[in-house]
């Protein structure tokens, strides 16, 4: 199996078995907190089998109705990823006011609090691996999954003191704990939808990156120079194009040969997909 589909089959097993956990015992103990849980790792399944089909998809060869690739669809799944993040803190933040509003208590048992501590540290391993992966790969479809486990994990968070509160006296602990995870849920999936819009409409790289580009160009034997060089994403990576100066002196392949070189070094930048080299020999472009 390759390495970037590990943390996808990983969160799906992982999720299966945590809300069957979750929404047994939260039946068995009428929890409406455990029950929420539950059903919120079985969300978690949903959008790791939509982050799985997009891989599949933005990995795909390029074809004639798709020339230069399928990439755009990873960050587009990892948008709608970040829109599931906002719809789970919305409904986490209606919840908690629900609960303060209508004043209801929870009973809680030992079984409940076990079952919630080993969904904060199964989630959090879960975040930990899938970012680590995701970052490692520049998959931003692992990262905004990785994003949603934390997520679960902090949810689970908020039930736990949610449960340890009530069982001191405090009514409203669990609340209170469920308005900050949802606050903490928008600003997340806020990032990744931004982070995710950037690269589907096609923005520029950041000045480093451009700069990057060029001493990488200007490093080649022969090369001058480099001007009107333009880069913006497709997808999660960047296509690239740039001039290059080289001596008058050069023959046609010699010349062809330097570009070559140019646009096997740029390709070798983690950040750059494809780059198209033009070069510059007194008026005559290659």
């Amino acid at each position: 199996m390759e390495e970037i589909y590990r943390p996808i089959w990983v969160s799906i097993l992982g999720n299966v078995l945590l809300s069957l956990l979750k929404l047994a015992v939260g039946f068995m103990y009428s929890s409406i907190a455990l029950i929420s849980d539950g059903v919120h790792s079985l969300s978690d399944v949903i959008t790791s089998i939509i982050g799985y089909a997009g891989i599949r998809i933005s990995s795909k060869p390029p074809d004639k109705s798709h020339p230069f690739g399928h990439s755009r669809f990873e960050p587009l799944v990892a948008f709608l990823i970040g829109e599931a993040l906002l719809i789970v803190a919305y409904e986490i933040g209606r919840d908690a006011v629900y609960r303060i509003i209508e004043g209801g208590t929870i009973e809680v048992s030992s079984i409940m609090l076990g079952v919630t501590v080993l969904s904060i540290l199964s989630k959090e391993a879960m975040f930990r691996y899938s970012v680590y992966v995701g970052k490692r790969l520049n998959s931003q479809i692992l990262v905004a999954d990785a994003y949603h486990h934390r997520s679960d994990a902090l949810s689970s968070v908020a039930v736990l003191v949610g449960l340890g509160a009530q069982k001191l006296g405090f009514q409203y602990g669990d609340s209170l704990a469920g308005l900050v995870v949802a606050a903490f849920l928008v600003k997340v999936s806020i990032g990744i939808i931004l982070e995710n819009v950037r690269y589907l409409t096609g923005q520029a790289p950041p000045f480093e990156v451009c700069e990057r580009i060029k001493k990488t160009a200007l490093g080649v034997p022969k090369v001058l120079g480099v001007h009107d060089l333009r880069a913006h994403y497709v997808g999660n990576k960047l296509h690239v194009e740039l001039h290059i100066e080289v001596p008058e002196s050069l023959s046609l392949k010699e010349a062809h040969d330097v570009s070559e070189e140019v646009k096997k070094r740029i390709e070798e930048i983690p950040e750059v997909e494809v780059a198209f080299v033009h070069v510059d020999i007194k008026g005559v472009t290659e």
